[in-house]
Formats: C-alpha cells, structure tokens, sequence
C-alpha cells in the first residue's frame, strides 16, 4: 500500500468533511432542532451517499467513460436548487419558533433523516466534483484496483461518520431552546448562501 498517498487521501477528506458545507449545516441544524438521535440518521443518509457517489466514480474508472462538463454543472445546479429549498424550510422553521426556553419543546420534528442526509449528500456539488474528478487521482494505493476501492471507501466513511458525529456532540452540548434557534438561524442562511454561491457559478459554466 502507498503509505504517502494513503495519508493524504485520509487528510484531504478530513478537510473536505470538516470544512462548513451543505452536509455539515443539515446535521447541524437537524442536531439543535431534533436532537442527536435524528441527525445521527442524517449522518447515516449523507454516509450512504457518498457510497453511491464513490460507486459511480468506480463505473467511469473502469470504462474510462469522459465526463461531459455541462452534464457536470447541470447536476451541481440541481443540487443547489434542493439544497435552497432545504435553506428555506430551514429559516421558516427557525424564524416561526418562539425565542425563549420551554420545557415542552426541547425536542422538535425538525428536518433531516436519513432520506434527507441521503438527499443533501447526493446533490452536495462539492462531493459531485470531489469523487467524479478528485476521487480517481487516489485509486493506485495499492496494486489492486477492487482493494483499493474498499480501503478508499471505508476511508471515507470512518472518517465523514467521525467528524460529523463531532458536531453532533458539540451541538448536543451547548443546545437550549435560544441557542437551538440561533444555530438554525445560521445553518439555514449558511444553505442559503451555499445555494446561491453554487447556482450562480454552474449557470456562468453552463452559458460558458
């Protein structure tokens, strides 16, 4: 196994994971609203994801199939479409909850589940660019292109799994009823800016 290339493969999705995102801003967000219980299962979905992605970034590995740039950026633009309206839901919810603390609705129905971390993950533009164009740069840690693909994808999941669980406790560990709100607040204007940011660029790529 290349020792180097393994090592940076496990940093650079470690830095891609923990770096603020669409999948981060959901489990945060779906942690303050519904609890640790219901955004583990988000985790779970982003998980599940993934694996498709990294399932679909074997298919053109082995049939050496050419990606079309505008097939690309017609898939980012759809992810950021269902990423805003994510964004929406998310600061509806926020801004219609009261303010103040309140015994009876420290656990709320909220958003997230496995479905939508699946949702979120799969349009995730970032994760798209990563595992069709970055993710193939790493198939030769080792000699066996079906090992490596084992070692590349359980690399991934430890990893994502880990860092989001991290949130998830963090979240768990400041959360109130003022501070849920906040926190909701933010992830939804942080989905929202994602969105746009996203919709922007892939439309300019696209009249390109």
């Amino acid at each position: 196994m290349n020792t180097a290339l393994t090592a940076t493969y496990a940093l650079t999705v470690l830095l891609l994971i923990a770096t603020p995102g669409p999948v981060v801003a959901l489990i945060v967000n779906t942690a303050a609203a519904s609890g640790s219980r219901k955004a583990i299962f988000t985790a779970l979905g982003t998980n599940w994801a993934s694996l498709v992605l990294i399932a679909a970034a074997a298919w053109i590995i082995l049939t050496s199939a050419a990606i079309d740039k505008a097939w690309l950026s017609t898939m980012s633009l759809l992810g950021c479409l269902f990423i805003g309206y994510i964004a929406v839901g998310t600061l509806k919810e926020a801004l219609q909850a009261p303010a103040t603390d309140t015994a009876n609705d420290a656990v709320k129905p909220g958003r997230g589940g496995l479905w939508q971390g699946f949702m979120v993950g799969i349009s995730n533009p970032k994760d798209i660019i990563f595992f069709i164009a970055f993710f193939p740069q790493f198939i030769q840690i080792t000699e066996s292109f079906g090992k490596s693909m084992v070692v590349l994808s359980l690399l991934w999941v430890i990893i994502d799994f880990a860092v989001l669980s991290l949130y998830i406790f963090a979240i768990g560990k400041i959360a109130s009823e003022r501070s849920n709100r906040f926190i909701s607040l933010a992830s939804g204007v942080a989905l929202l800016l994602i969105a746009i940011g996203g919709l922007l660029y892939n439309v300019r790529e696209l009249a390109a």
